[in-house]
This record gives structure tokens, C-alpha cells and sequence, in this order.
């Protein structure tokens, strides 16, 4: 098993060259086509032309997309043609939620970066990072904006285990990266808030069933206190593990519930700082 065609989510943000570094890196190590999909924020036309004398904003808005788009593209192909890959580039008009979904589930994995808040170009649509995670049903592997996209990780890998569908959706959709890493940790917490000790499925089985794709398992088995977040027991225990990289899955919880009153998903979106292959 292998990723075969990797897609990147390229903007205007500063990280997109640390971004498309990344994976060029993965499709060198896994033989695989890319695709480089540009997507930005596309502000709705008729905002501006219901106003007198806006409409030639929106017009420099078109002019300076079309700029960045061609910069984007160039570089783009260039990279590729160093890097001797077999490549192609699309670019998304419209709102990015709507039009990126399906060129992205033609992918085996899909590259993205975490939202940067100090970092205006950074946002693309309303909840974009996680509309693309529940809707595009491949793997994505988030990126964190702190630390920048360093080509080196994987080695030391954190799975995230509940015994739920979307932990073992992301497990299995790890393997290519597991099989590869010099140790896997399988992590289950227990005593998470609204959790009594002990409702956690044990993480054996999954690591043995990891380990017949030549993956090298442990299992830890982490108490928490009821009042503790679970992202926030990921994120040290991989401080910990000295790990380079989350597997985990997507929105176990409906997506409202983590909405409304928080939950890994949104805290390990919120402050990642390593990358997260996230599956739903």
C-alpha cells in the first residue's frame, strides 16, 4: 500500500512554499503523481457591486488574483520539473468549500496547512480546514504554520486509538507513512472528561494488526483527569513520546457538538505543532 497521487492546497500565504517543499518530498518518497490545487478566498462579486463605486475594487481584487495565481503557477512547475515529477496544476474559482472537494477525492492524501491567524491570506472559506476534512472522504495531512512544513517527519508517529470508525479510518489510511516510521506509538487515553476509566477500547489489537504491515508498535495506555481535554493529552503525550507526527481520527463526536463545546478535533486544529494526518 502506497499514496499514489497526493494533492497540495496551494494560496497566498506565506507557508505555501514550505507547503509545496513538503510535498514534493512525499511524492518523491512515494513514486506519486501531484497535483497542485490553488484555492483562495473569492469575495462574492455582487458585495460589491451593490455599492456605488465599489465595483472597481473587486475589479484590483480580480487583477492581483490573476498576479498571485501566475507566480504561483511558475513556481509550481518549476519545482516539479526539478524535482522530476509527474505533476499537474488546477486552479479553483469560486468558494473554495464548494469547488475543492471534488478534485480532492481523486487524491490518495491531501496536503494542507493550518489556518494562521496572523496570516490574512491564510483564510480561504468559513471553516475551510474542516469542511474539506468531513466532506473530501480521503486522508488529509495537516501542516502546522508554528513550526513551519519541515520535509522530516514520520519517523516517531502518534496513532490516536478510541476503537471508533473514524480512528481506525485513519489508521489504515496511514499505513504508507507507518510502515516507513522507525517507531509507532498507539495511544488510548482513559478518564477523559464524560468518560469514566476503562470505556476505552485497549490499542493491542490495532497495533497488531498494524504490525503485519511491517510497522513497529508500541501501545501506551495514558490516564488523564476527567477535566482534561483529549487534544490537549495528544498533543503532550506526543511532546513526550518525542513523536514527529498525529494520526488521528475526525469529529468522533457530531461535528456540532465539537462546534459548540470544543473536542480534540478542534483543539489539535487550534494548536498543532506537528503534522496531523486527520481522517473522517
Amino acid at each position: 500500500m502506497s499514496y499514489k497521487s497526493l494533492l497540495v492546497h496551494l494560496d497566498n500565504s506565506e507557508h505555501t512554499p514550505q507547503r509545496l517543499d513538503a510535498a514534493l518530498h512525499l511524492a518523491r518518497r512515494f513514486h506519486a503523481h501531484l497535483t497542485g490545487l490553488y484555492a483562495t478566498f473569492e469575495p462574492d462579486s455582487r458585495a460589491f457591486y451593490v455599492m456605488a463605486g465599489t465595483a472597481s475594487y473587486y475589479a484590483a481584487h480580480q487583477r492581483r488574483r490573476e498576479q498571485q495565481l501566475g507566480a504561483i503557477e511558475r513556481l509550481f512547475h518549476a519545482e516539479a520539473l526539478r524535482a522530476n515529477l509527474d505533476a499537474r496544476f488546477v486552479c479553483i474559482n469560486g468558494p473554495a468549500n464548494s469547488g475543492v472537494p471534488p478534485h480532492a477525492r481523486y487524491a490518495d492524501l491531501i496536503v494542507m496547512g493550518q489556518t494562521d491567524p496572523q496570516d490574512p491570506e491564510s483564510f480561504i472559506d468559513e471553516n475551510f480546514v474542516e469542511t474539506i476534512v468531513m466532506s473530501a472522504g480521503r486522508p488529509v495531512l495537516l501542516l502546522p504554520y508554528a513550526s513551519g512544513a519541515s520535509q522530516k517527519f514520520g519517523e516517531r508517529i502518534l496513532v490516536a486509538w478510541d476503537g471508533s470508525r473514524e480512528a481506525a479510518r485513519a489508521a489504515y489510511d496511514a499505513v504508507p507513512f507507518l510502515s516507513h516510521a522507525k517507531k509507532c506509538t498507539v495511544v488510548t487515553v482513559r478518564g477523559t472528561e464524560g468518560e469514566p476509566p476503562g470505556e476505552r477500547f485497549a490499542g493491542a489489537d490495532i497495533a497488531l494488526t498494524l504490525a503485519r504491515h511491517d510497522a513497529a508498535v508500541d501501545v501506551l495506555d495514558v490516564d488523564a483527569s476527567k477535566d482534561t481535554p483529549i487534544g490537549d493529552v495528544l498533543l503532550s503525550t506526543a511532546y513526550d513520546q518525542g513523536c514527529d507526527m498525529i494520526v488521528m481520527g475526525a469529529y468522533g463526536h457530531s461535528r456540532w457538538r465539537e462546534l459548540v463545546m470544543g473536542g480534540a478535533t478542534r483543539t489539535i486544529l487550534q494548536s498543532m505543532t506537528m503534522p496531523v494526518l486527520m481522517s473522517r
